[in-house]
């Protein structure tokens, strides 16, 4: 009886230390798997500080040069169109739209605006060349800029946003008609 007794202890003894054994592993686990997490935070939370440090820095030395009256300088870093176009901060400064491309944003879909856009520059190209043979120039006397339907279609969305984006581009291709005949 005894050499049972003593088996059934052993097992249970040696089922405890696995249960703590295998607990102490998977705590140890969580611990691993949490501390990166940490350590990204952390590293973002350094680079947002970083980020405000640097534009304090750009603040206190924009007052100072307005103060010695070099602000509006056109060799200063900020107003030399080189730097302006190699330096990230004023890749996207001054840009209208959703791509930079100096058309506003009137809403509608991507097809709505592409279509606007091709179309109403075509035809303002198209008005200012004829309107530069006949020596006038008159962008909003032609019946497509007044209209500015062409092709348009239900389908598209929104016709107020559609003409808006094509009267847009109805001027550019005007004046690029009218003053390069391309």
């Amino acid at each position: 009886m005894r050499f049972l007794n003593a088996k059934n202890i052993g097992g249970s003894l040696l089922g405890l230390l696995l249960l703590f054994g295998t607990l102490v592993l998977s705590s140890a686990t969580a611990q691993a798997q949490y501390w990166p997490n940490q350590d990204q935070y952390r590293r973002q939370r350094d680079y947002e500080r970083a980020q405000r440090e640097r534009e304090r820095q750009i603040e206190r030395q924009r007052r100072e040069q307005e103060r010695n009256g070099t602000w509006n300088d056109p060799y200063y870093r900020d107003e030399d169109p080189y730097y302006r176009n190699q330096d990230p901060y004023y890749r996207n400064q001054g840009r209208r739209g959703r791509n930079g491309d100096n058309y506003g944003n009137f809403g509608g879909s991507y097809q709505l605006r592409q279509t606007a856009l091709n179309a109403g520059y075509n035809e303002g190209l198209k008005a200012g060349r004829n309107d530069r043979r006949k020596g006038r120039y008159n962008p909003q006397g032609s019946g497509a800029f007044r209209n500015a339907t062409k092709d348009y279609n239900s389908r598209y969305g929104d016709r107020y946003a559609y003409q808006e984006y094509f009267r847009e581009a109805f001027i550019n291709g005007y004046s690029d008609g009218y003053n390069y005949g391309y």
